[in-house]
């Protein structure tokens, strides 16, 4: 089934949508024809059948929790679909961790996603053929070729500024201050002087860098007109100030909650003053599928108005991905009218209120 976007359906028929595509998912992942060794021998080794047994999304809970670790300890070959054997893949590092990182390989998911968000951008605030800036982690990371399409996709070119959030976390676990207020100088600097020197309308950052940008220069007087921001743990106080504070209210804030292995899931930033700045998230179904859960039994999904652990599902021709428990927590939202299925709202760190989290750059 082609993917059909939030304007043309109802619950009903995004259910529907979506059961289809973990059918289709199953009957790729798990055919010797199409799917990739990892899985084949997990299926093997499990004694049963997903494309016998996993016939919608409710059933994805037969799957256990895909485990992280896997993607450090496992070859990345072992994860290459038999319908994608011999094409030369991207491979793109997960986070801001250290040791061996865990990693995904890909060929066009990260197109496909970022072509989808571009659909729910404003062209007034994202003008087509706008020039973009992207200040944060490139290399290995996806986000530096996902951030670029966008952009080429729109009409535009990027321009890029780097930074190692890797070394960024090490500092301040080391309480090297200085050293983290030194660095982040360093990129801000680049930054600054490519806005003001170059004709760019757009702008990706993390919710920190963008408040740093601020500090700086007037961000909209410097002709940016949209900032697409994302972060895992963005407060409705922070999300007002760098609204009205940062963008002045005269450029737009879209944030978003996304990363290598889920692509975006995508806000309402039109809606963010009558909500009081709270931010939900809803996820690129049928792609991916965000799921609220209790932490201690994970079979079962929040109420609606609490808080649980994120539990992401990915589904597509590429990469599939059950139930892997995300580093974070969230309040179950309802559906909204674009989105037809549920969200994902005011999205911290798992075990913040409990625990010392280091977020560094993010």
């Amino acid at each position: 089934m082609a993917t059909t976007y939030f304007f043309t359906m109802t619950a009903d028929e995004a259910k529907a949508q979506l059961d289809e595509r973990v059918r289709e998912m199953m009957a790729w992942h798990f055919s010797e024809e199409t799917g990739c060794p990892f899985w084949l021998d997990w299926k093997n080794e499990a004694g049963w059948d997903p494309r016998e047994e996993v016939k919608s999304y409710d059933d994805i809970v037969k799957f256990p929790h895909f485990q992280d670790e896997w993607l450090r300890d496992e070859e990345n070959e072992r994860f290459v679909p038999n319908a994608y054997k011999g094409r030369p893949f991207n491979i793109f590092e997960t986070g801001g961790t250290t040791g061996l990182p865990k990693q995904r390989v890909g060929w066009e998911d990260y197109k496909h996603d970022y072509e989808q968000f571009s659909y729910q951008l404003s062209d007034e605030f994202f003008p087509k053929g706008g020039n973009w800036i992207m200040v944060g982690p490139t290399g290995p990371r996806r986000l530096r070729l996902a951030v670029e399409h966008l952009a080429n996709h729109r009409g535009g070119s990027c321009y890029h500024v780097d930074l190692d959030p890797r070394w960024v976390k090490r500092l301040i676990s080391r309480k090297e201050l200085d050293q983290v207020e030194r660095y982040q100088a360093h990129v801000m600097a680049q930054a600054v002087e490519i806005i003001k020197h170059r004709d760019i309308y757009c702008i990706f950052t993390t919710p920190k860098l963008l408040a740093s940008i601020g500090e700086r220069i007037s961000i909209p007087d410097h002709g940016i007109k949209g900032c697409f921001c994302g972060g895992t743990s963005m407060t409705p106080e922070y999300v007002r100030f760098l609204q009205e504070e940062v963008l002045e209210n005269r450029a737009q804030f879209v944030p978003t909650y996304g990363n290598t292995l889920m692509g975006l899931a995508v806000s309402i930033p039109e809606e963010l003053p009558e909500k009081d700045y709270s931010v939900t998230y809803y996820a690129p179904q049928p792609r991916a599928v965000l799921r609220i859960v209790d932490p201690e039994k994970t079979e079962i999904t929040k109420e609606y108005g609490e808080y649980g652990r994120v539990e992401l599902t990915t589904l597509t021709h590429e990469f599939f991905m059950p139930r892997f428990l995300e580093r974070d927590e969230a309040i179950r939202r309802h559906p909204h009218d674009r989105y037809p299925w549920d969200g994902v709202g005011d999205v911290r760190p798992f075990g913040a209120m409990t625990k010392t989290v280091i977020e560094g750059v993010y």
